[in-house]
């Protein structure tokens, strides 16, 4: 009787907090959904302004549509890309963006690099070669950039170099409101004349740049001007482009002048095939005048002279570029073929021993010379590559040797010659921050001599760093 009292009470008890129960339950669902819908809420916004940043970042690039050519790269024209410091963030989280690249090498030439001189051609102000013997520090980049405010981004990139020097590479800023797919950019900036000229040297696929951009355009041509671009809304990436500037910038010199003293035209083609392939041609055109140009000579004697070119320098480019990647993955496998082709012919005068004789006749030249290099990544973080160059000096036509006033061995610089350079490469990437490269060059750019070039290189990159182009 006492067990069945004391179930009864039990079952009461449960009975009457049934309700409660079910109340409390009711109670947490409901705050749950609400939580949810919260949730829900938060997201849909978070959404709406990612995709409004994307739609005024796509309006305010004008190259955003060559994003379709690229298989692991944007394209240099783009909005200032995040940096890959930290998953997720912009690079005006930085508030400017700060990067620095540290580069260096080891050199082992056969031949004295304190005589290289390309042959055929008037050399550079900066001189041409692989550089000294032994340890040497590379170029290192220190880079600044943020967009400004909303119209406008702004980059400085200075070059320390081995000689303990600094030079302003780039100094610009760059439109982000211009409607239309157009974008200027105005200051000092690498011109988008040819392909590689618009890649700083840490993102070049080998150590040195090839032999044709050497002593055509000392390294790299910039200009200190402005460059207006405009993407066609195609489904092909279609650029257009022009550049003014003071025409400063070897193979022109900076002249007393108002006037515009460097121009360049430049036309950009590209697409996808399938899925796993994407190409880019381009067709560029630069016109630069120059005044009292110096470069030194030897002359039928041996003596040590200065030579000086005054005229117009008109240089062609026509460069194509195609990439492979399965499905458009280059993490595991990649394949680029790279090539350009330069034409350039320069009409003036040519003075002879500036510092005494100083006599001074017509000249006239053609030249030109092209590369074509092949990089495979064939496991992941490893790459191999070919390279080769070639050259064509042509004969000059010299007033002074026409007229008979001087010997052709006078102008020994100048003497026709095709050089050419066949080089071989390796690197090895721990990450995207980190490179080592081993490079071997058979280089027969200098008259009757072979130079064989052991190259070993480090980069380093430390900091926000955006994405380079195509």
């Amino acid at each position: 009787m006492a067990k069945f009292s004391l179930f009864a009470v039990i079952t009461v008890l449960g009975l009457s907090c049934w309700p409660l129960a079910g109340q409390a339950a009711a109670d947490e669902v409901a705050s749950l959904r609400a939580e949810l819908q919260s949730m829900r809420a938060d997201y849909a916004a978070r959404v709406q302004a990612l995709e409004a940043r994307i739609s005024q970042l796509e309006s305010a690039s004008s190259t955003a549509a060559a994003a379709a050519t690229a298989a692991d790269a944007a394209p240099v024209a783009a909005a200032p890309p995040p940096a890959p410091a930290a998953r997720g963030a912009s690079a005006s989280a930085f508030n400017p963006a700060i990067s620095m690249i540290l580069a260096g090498n080891y050199a082992s030439l056969s031949e004295d690099p304190a005589t290289y001189r390309i042959a055929g051609f008037i050399p550079p102000p900066s001189g041409t070669g692989p550089g000294a013997r032994s340890f040497n520090l590379g170029e290192s980049e220190l880079t600044v950039a943020a967009n400004v405010d909303p119209y406008f981004y702004a980059n400085v990139t200075a070059s320390l170099h081995a000689d303990d020097t600094v030079s302003v590479e780039e100094a610009y800023f760059k439109t982000l409101a211009l409607s239309h797919g157009f974008t200027l950019k105005g200051g000092r900036f690498l011109s988008a004349v040819g392909y590689l000229n618009e890649i700083h040297s840490h993102a070049w696929d080998f150590v040195d740049q090839p032999l044709v951009y050497q002593v055509m355009f000392d390294g790299q041509f910039a200009q200190d001007g402005a460059q207006l671009r405009w993407v066609a809304p195609t489904d092909y990436f279609l650029e257009f482009g022009a550049e003014t500037g003071n025409g400063g910038h070897f193979p022109g010199t900076h002249r007393n002048l108002n006037g515009l003293n460097g121009n360049a035209l430049f036309a950009h083609l590209g697409g996808d095939v399938g899925d796993s392939t994407s190409w880019r041609l381009g067709l560029s055109g630069l016109d630069e005048r120059t005044s009292d140009r110096s470069y030194e000579d030897f002359d039928q004697s041996g003596a040590l002279i200065d030579n000086a070119f005054t005229g117009k320098s008109r240089t062609w480019v026509f460069d194509g570029t195609l990439k492979w990647a399965p499905h458009g993955d280059p993490t595991q496998h990649q394949l680029k073929l790279q090539g350009e082709f330069l034409h350039r012919t320069e009409d003036g005068q040519l003075a002879f021993d500036t510092f005494n004789t100083n006599l001074a006749g017509g000249y006239r030249s053609t030249q030109s010379g092209w590369y074509l290099q092949g990089v495979y990544e064939f496991m992941p973080r490893w790459r191999a590559g070919l390279r080769y160059d070639s050259l064509d000096s042509g004969t000059p036509e010299i007033g002074l040797v026409t007229a008979g006033l001087l010997p052709r061995s006078a102008f020994p610089a100048l003497a026709a010659a095709s050089p050419e350079r066949t080089t071989l490469m390796l690197d090895w990437s721990l990450s995207e921050f980190s490179r080592f490269r081993a490079q071997f060059a058979w280089d027969q750019a200098r008259a009757q001599q072979r130079d064989q070039q052991l190259l070993l290189q480090y980069i380093f990159a430390i900091g926000a760093h955006g994405a380079h182009k195509f």
